[in-house]
């Protein structure tokens, strides 16, 4: 997956396929395109690209299940309990009864408790999830923006609007770089860091898309809402932000130093 050209290619399948079908149908589909070769020869490459083309086209699989079960060294095909904010622990089941639309659409199921399960690298995937679920709503609100015409002039080049899409960029390129950090020294904070700091991109970019697009962005007939409800499910999904930058503050408290993540 190095090559570039080979990775555009790829790039442009999978967002093809993601497009036009989700859900255990995707997971056939993610099957033939080589999602579980990708996986164990180029992680680092495949979890980035995957979760992030899940963002942006609004689709969903059970790849996240296999990111767990790889890095815990289990079986797959297994449905391993995940934590939820609150406290909570749910199950990504395709095979169960579909979730409600609380839970965004997505087929997470609540249990009564989970396991010990080591989760640096399921957390910078759901950030990558949640970063192109981000960049999904800016490029609707932008979209809008440039198309809404007020006082004979697009809102785009109304100070108010630009300002509020700016900061959903900065919030969206701050995560990514986040996610990017290697994190060698210290995979699980950094990866803690990284995931809240893409929740916290996603819940900008919805309170900043849903003011640029106004009413229409709260109807059925639009799809903002749907990325809305998906991003308040995939920043309670293993942590949500609040959490996991409350428990890295307090774990730096009791170490009483910072540790170096990034060199500048």
């Amino acid at each position: 997956m190095s090559d570039s050209h080979s990775l555009g290619m790829l790039e442009d399948a999978l967002r093809k396929s993601m497009s036009s079908t989700s859900g255990p149908e995707l997971d056939a589909a993610l099957a033939e395109l080589g999602w579980a070769d990708m996986l164990s020869d180029a992680f680092d490459e495949a979890i980035p690209l995957v979760f992030r083309l899940l963002g942006e086209t609004g689709s969903h699989a059970s790849v996240l299940n296999d990111v767990v079960l790889l890095t815990a060294g289990r079986e797959e095909g297994l449905t391993p309990a995940l934590p939820f904010a609150g406290g909570g622990w749910v199950e990504w089941d395709y095979a169960r009864e579909p979730a409600s639309t609380a839970l965004g659409g997505l087929p997470l199921h609540p249990v009564d408790e989970g396991g010990h399960l080591r989760l640096p690298d399921a957390r910078r995937a759901v950030g990558w999830w949640l970063v192109g679920t981000a960049r999904a709503m800016l490029t609707l609100a932008r979209r809008h923006a440039l198309d809404r015409v007020q006082f004979g002039k697009p809102i785009a080049s109304f100070q108010a609007v630009r300002h509020r899409l700016a900061e959903t960029l900065v919030a969206i390129e701050g995560a990514e770089a986040t996610l990017n950090l290697s994190g060698v020294d210290n995979p699980d904070l950094t990866a803690l860091l990284a995931k809240a700091a893409a929740g916290r991109a996603a819940l900008t970019a919805a309170k900043n898309c849903q003011q640029v697009l106004g009413g229409i962005g709260f109807t059925a007939e639009h799809e903002l809402h749907l990325h809305v409800q998906r991003a308040l499910v995939l920043d309670g999904l293993l942590g949500s932000s609040r959490e996991l930058t409350k428990r890295a503050g307090a774990g730096l408290r009791a170490r009483g130093s910072a540790p170096r993540l990034a060199t500048l």
